[in-house]
């Protein structure tokens, strides 16, 4: 499991300074909604030299190995379905975009996760919410993680870290199984002290159960100072071989501004990697 940077064309916090001879940012605040994100980003995808490499360590739940479940399967099938439909709509032939929306349908009948999402959604979209409830607990059931979000918060000692996860349909590959998310991150300082962040450490879990968990330094080669109410962003991606995950981990950290500071972890809360996304649940 690899991680690839991105190499972003606007400015990663607002009034932050970055030790070694970069240059300081510009004052400015950067949107963290995901629009702009997937359209108007620049990226250039690279081995992250400093990213994914160091330190790894692997773990699988128990059983002699991975066991792709039917949900596998008919979900990357939902997925490839659901950009041929988009490609079909785009081109204008309406034809072959309903044939593969019935095909949709068909499958999200066969599959119960699949399913009740779609019933979950038509029925908070009618302002049926009792039904809503009933549909969910439903799904608790089948899924005890499905209602993990693709994004996530935490705080800790001040540190407000937030993130969110998007799957990029034009680098995946899903009869292939790679499955391509981005990940966007902002880190804001809500404590009276600067604090610098010195390592990172992600736990990265497959729809398998693989967990594999990954440590380095700083984060995009950096190792940046975090100003009192300022915040730092980032965006990079994790390739995935099933259509789902998940990502938890945490930043180490110390304030700057005292002698022989010992370094504390910050949270950062599990979020879901997952193709069909949140948008789409509901």
């Amino acid at each position: 499991m690899h991680s690839l940077s991105f190499k972003v064309s606007t400015h990663y916090c607002a009034r932050c300074r970055l030790p070694g001879p970069e240059s300081e940012p510009r004052p400015g605040r950067v949107g963290f909604g995901f629009r702009s994100f997937r359209r108007g980003v620049r990226v250039a995808a690279e081995s992250e030299r400093n990213g994914w490499s160091g330190s790894r360590s692997s773990s699988q739940s128990p059983g002699p190995g991975p066991r792709p479940s039917s949900f596998l399967s008919r979900s990357q099938t939902y997925a490839l379905l659901k950009q041929q439909m988009e490609v079909a709509a785009k081109s204008e032939d309406y034809e072959e975009a309903a044939r593969i929306r019935d095909s949709l349908k068909m499958l999200e009948k066969e599959e119960p996760v699949l399913w009740l999402r779609r019933l979950i959604k038509e029925a908070v979209a009618e302002e049926r919410f009792e039904d809503a409830a009933n549909y969910r607990d439903e799904l608790k059931e089948i899924t005890p993680h499905a209602f993990l979000k693709c994004s996530s918060d935490a705080t800790t000692l001040g540190i407000w870290v937030q993130v969110r996860s998007v799957y990029i349909e034009g680098r995946s590959q899903p009869s292939k199984g790679q499955h391509f998310f981005a990940y966007r991150i902002r880190i804001t300082n809500n404590s009276d002290r600067p604090v610098q962040l010195l390592r990172r450490h992600w736990i990265v879990t497959d729809a398998n159960g693989k967990s594999e968990n990954v440590w380095g330094i700083g984060v995009i080669g950096q190792q940046p100072v975090i100003l009192p109410q300022t915040s730092f962003e980032y965006s990079s991606a994790c390739p995935l071989s099933t259509p789902t995950g998940r990502m938890e981990g945490d930043f180490e950290m110390k304030h700057i501004n005292r002698l022989s500071s010992q370094s504390f972890n910050v949270a950062i809360a599990p979020f879901s990697l997952a193709i069909l996304g949140d948008d789409d649940f509901l």
